[in-house]
């Protein structure tokens, strides 16, 4: 006999946080919330103030250090080739389509940036999401790779074609977000060059100067201050002249044990703060229509180009894991943020990406339930099989190749093994 609806959602409620990561529903909650307290604030002064503009940089940058910081620099050269075409030709290809399917169904040249805003994949969703059995460990690594770099190349597109559609909307002067060190592209490297250069070289000088002292309480303690204290005086500088690419390269060589629960504490409370403040700037008009459409050309452009384009540059991939890259796109903190810094200069941006974001994630949901537990008329019988404590997986979980398991590890040619 079947469960009661009572049951049935009393198992929903117990299942639903290991299918939705918490700082998902956090974020979903304070989105709520934000809408409910900007129905009762009126918000239209924020966006104008450079405090706003400031804390919208700065919630940017710590979400684009964090997603650096985090990636496996052992996975990033293992598949280097792939990861620089998909940040730099895919990422260009990507807003292309994007932004082309808005300008041919709205002909409005200002959403030129809403396509550059989505064609990103969100790092901290795709950190909190994958490791679920339904990919290999290379398409993994692979797919945390591109979601690292994509995000600062999609901020430089941001900063430096601003311009462009602002004054192909009619508008006189520069907009607001390419008005600082980096207001032309040249200027804007070289900025970016010195921050990133200036941080290293007083990372490695303190470092230096610590491993002569004694290893005792106070000397770490010290040691873990210094480092946050230099990570912050960074990530304030770039905030205040966007200079983002410094930013995400800093996250690669930046690092220390010292810095590891900070780093996490930051980017996820970055992540809870733009979706407060999202929702303060929803509350005052959503675009659904327009939203719609750009999440739906966000998800179609990512299948477009891990289908067509990745196949060209990473060899090897088995049909699932094409498949899996195909359906990656996730949207959330870097859209976010890059949706309030514009909404200053181009004023309804955030009713459009909003609901955008939410379009993506649902699309991205309903694929991976959908390759979790196909239909029954799409599921072959003869190879669904029961995993060794019980559970029932579908056939894009399986792995035909010898020595590759769905979970657990996975042994390399030269006979070591990696954790899956």
């Amino acid at each position: 006999m079947g469960a009661s609806p009572r049951t049935r959602v009393r198992q929903l409620a117990v299942r639903l946080p290991e299918v939705v990561p918490g700082i998902v529903l956090g974020g979903a909650g304070l989105l709520v919330l934000g809408i409910l307290a900007g129905l009762a604030v009126d918000v239209s002064a924020l966006t104008g103030s450079g405090a706003y503009v400031f804390g919208a940089a700065l919630l940017l940058a710590v979400g684009l250090y964090g997603s650096t910081y985090s990636i496996d620099l052992k996975a990033l050269r293992a598949d280097l080739r792939g990861v620089v075409a998909a940040v730099t030709l895919g990422v260009v290809l990507k807003a292309g389509l994007i932004a082309g399917t808005m300008m041919l169904v709205f002909g409005r040249p200002e959403y030129l940036v809403l396509g550059i805003a989505v064609a990103q994949i969100d790092p901290l969703s795709v950190a909190a999401l994958t490791g679920k059995g339904r990919m290999s460990p290379r398409a993994q690594s692979l797919l945390t790779a591109w979601a690292s770099f994509d995000d600062p190349m999609t901020v430089l597109l941001t900063i430096y074609l601003a311009g462009y559609a602002y004054t192909a909307a009619g508008h006189e002067g520069a907009p607001g977000i390419s008005r600082g060190a980096g207001g032309d592209y040249a200027t804007g490297l070289l900025f970016n060059a010195v921050l990133l250069a200036v941080a290293v070289l007083l990372w490695w000088a303190g470092r230096r100067a610590v491993s002569r002292l004694p290893d005792v309480p106070a000397v770490r303690r010290t040691k873990a201050g210094g480092a946050v204290l230099l990570v912050g005086a960074m990530l304030v500088l770039a905030a205040l002249n966007q200079l983002m690419l410094g930013v995400a390269l800093a996250g690669l060589v930046l690092r220390a044990g010292v810095l590891d629960k900070a780093v996490g504490r930051a980017v996820g409370g970055a992540f809870l703060a733009a979706f407060l403040t999202l929702g303060l700037l929803l509350s005052h008009g959503v675009e659904l229509w327009p939203g719609f459409v750009l999440g739906v050309a966000a998800f179609a452009a990512q299948a477009v180009v891990a289908l067509g384009v990745m196949p060209l540059f990473v060899r090897g991939l088995e049909r699932g894991d094409r498949i899996a890259l195909g359906l990656g796109q996730q949207n959330g903190i870097t859209a976010v943020l890059i949706a309030l810094t514009l909404e200053r200069d181009f004023p309804g941006t955030a009713a459009i990406v909003g609901p955008a974001v939410i379009t993506v994630n649902l699309l991205h949901g309903t694929s991976q339930a959908l390759l979790a537990r196909p239909p029954r008329r799409w599921r072959p019988r003869a190879r669904r099989e029961l995993s060794s404590d019980g559970e029932r997986h579908s056939p894009y979980d399986q792995r035909t190749e010898t020595g590759t398991e769905t979970t657990g590890t996975q042994t390399e040619p030269d006979g070591e093994q990696s954790v899956a």
